[in-house]
């Protein structure tokens, strides 16, 4: 059965929803259990399904046709997607919100993820103009509109709790997108050491009535395997829902993080087009560094919506688990977490693999709770030959070392006289792999996370000499880094050094449910 909404169409697998009025409702359900559907107020509001699953649409897309791909300006882009999945939020609601999100305050560019040409082929899509420099910013500017019309939607009486786990860059776009937003209160957690000075710092400072901040004894799987468990803690829910709370979560296990990034890459699609750098229907890689997955699982839902995408491919550092997983079929985590220039992505259990799979497989529970409870008891799993078959037409992955993406820094100043960050460079790095492999030089565009001076210690490694400036403080080589290259540094980054530190509370993983109580003086 095929139902049209909007001008678009959802092929339905099961009897469709609708309101008192006949609307098409598009509806959720769990990665792990079909029974339960939810809106995708309900869905966004939750953050994380009961059964410790992820949502999902219950129903599938029918592709966009090439020739009729979302144009327009990036707002007018994202309008169409999210009419697309939202479908029981009020249309002008939706269009307040993303005029609140993409505009000349919160971003410092008018294409939101502007293009810059390095070669014929190669683009990189700059995803680091928002308030806090790093990609999560194109979400986590929409997630609080999300969540607040979802609350207005399903009539929610409680103050919602939105957590999140950071492996660097989330938290701070999640505290400054929900920083003194009505209704809600943020916790940020993150591993203690295991972010660079000048991200601890954007969080620690971070200024609003609603916001809490934490380190975590451990590292980033430790912290977001405390948040995950928090979640599932079912006395702590019923106590918080006693007193007046609901918790919800702003990393990419909430579908509201994961729709925002799908706009991109119909956005960098169009640029190039009208840039005249495609022909039509022409298919285009888009290259990915990834820890969570949830970056490059946008660039799957973006093809499945028609996107023209030739491969997608992901580039991990030398915690390379999912290279090892797309290579062999094999997700081992049990492995040394090792702390590498491009932090954000030190991660083992990458939680949005779980959303791929289920689509692979077919929407087939079943298999997901197997490969899961394997994960948790055992920390590893192997998908069959037919599952590792389809994910190998669909991704190609390679990883790069400390040594190797200080070199490609090096490079891409040397030869175009550009700057990226530690984590753009091990994007560029495996795509270099794969064409020399692959022999493919199908035009790429690589997803560019973060703002060099986010990074500028290992930028500065890279590109001059190290030891000159060893002992120097982050925030004094922003300047330096400013100085050499002629380069301003980002004016948010320019001032951390005179905002005072706020949150200082350092925690252990067994303690995240009491400080939480805590912060809610419960």
């Amino acid at each position: 059965m095929i139902k049209r909404i909007s001008g678009l169409f959802w092929r339905n697998q099961m009897i469709p929803a609708s309101n008192p009025k006949g609307d098409f409702i598009l509806r959720y359900y769990s990665t792990r259990n079909q029974g339960e559907y939810k809106t995708a107020a309900e869905a966004i509001k939750k953050g994380l399904a009961d059964d410790g699953g992820l949502y999902v649409p219950a129903e599938r897309a029918v592709p966009f046709k090439k020739d009729n791909l979302p144009r327009g300006s990036y707002t007018e882009i994202a309008d169409v997607i999210f009419k697309l999945f939202l479908t029981d939020f009020d249309a002008a609601d939706m269009e307040k919100a993303i005029a609140s999100a993409y505009n000349d305050i919160n971003f410092d560019h008018p294409l939101i993820t502007p293009l810059h040409k390095l070669s014929p082929d190669l683009h990189v899509m700059e995803l680091w103009h928002g308030p806090t420099y790093a990609f999560k910013d194109i979400a986590l500017q929409i997630l609080p509109h999300f969540l607040r019309t979802a609350i207005k939607v399903t009539g929610e009486k409680s103050e919602v709790v939105v957590l999140a786990a950071t492996s660097g860059d989330t938290g701070k776009s999640a505290l400054e997108g929900f920083s003194n937003v009505s209704g809600t209160r943020i916790i940020v957690y993150f591993p203690e050491g295991g972010v660079s000075e000048v991200q601890q710092l954007q969080m620690t400072t971070q200024e609003g009535d609603n916001v809490g901040v934490a380190a975590v004894r451990g590292n980033f799987d430790d912290t977001q395997n405390g948040v995950k468990e928090l979640f599932n803690d079912r006395k702590l829910k019923e106590r918080l829902e006693k007193s007046g709370y609901r918790l919800s979560s702003a990393n990419s296990i909430n579908w509201g993080r994961l729709l925002p990034q799908i706009v991109y890459y119909f956005a960098a699609y169009r640029d190039l087009l009208s840039r005249g750098e495609l022909q039509p229907e022409e298919k285009v890689n888009f290259v990915v560094p990834t820890g969570n997955f949830g970056n490059i699982l946008a660039g799957y839902y973006a093809r499945e919506l028609g996107l023209p995408v030739n491969r997608l491919i992901c580039a991990a550092n030398r915690n390379n688990v999912l290279s090892d997983f797309i290579n062999t079929g094999r997700y081992l985590s049990r492995r040394p977490l090792h702390q590498t220039f491009s932090p954000s992505m030190d991660i083992l259990v990458s939680s949005n693999l779980e959303r791929l799979l289920f689509e692979i497989t077919e929407h087939d529970p079943r298999q997901i709770v197997r490969w899961m409870d394997q994960l948790k008891n055992s920390g590893e799993y192997e998908v069959d030959p037919e599952t590792l078959q389809k994910l190998q037409g669909l991704f190609w992955a390679d990883y790069a070392d400390d040594r190797e993406t200080l070199q490609i820094i090096a490079e891409t100043y040397r030869y175009f006289h550009y700057l990226i960050d530690t984590h753009t460079a091990v994007g560029l790095a495996v795509l270099q792999k794969y064409r020399t492999e692959e022999k493919d030089n199908c035009h790429s565009v690589l997803l560019s996370t973060a703002s060099p001076f986010k990074f500028s210690g290992s930028v500065i490694k890279a590109l001059f000499d190290g030891e000159k400036y060893s002992g120097v403080s982050e925030l004094d080589l922003l300047h330096i880094l400013s100085r050499e290259t002629g380069n301003p540094v980002p004016a948010n980054l320019a001032l951390l050094h005179e905002k005072p530190v706020k949150h200082k509370q350092v925690v252990g993983r067994q303690d995240m449910r009491d400080h939480l109580l805590d912060a809610l003086d419960l």
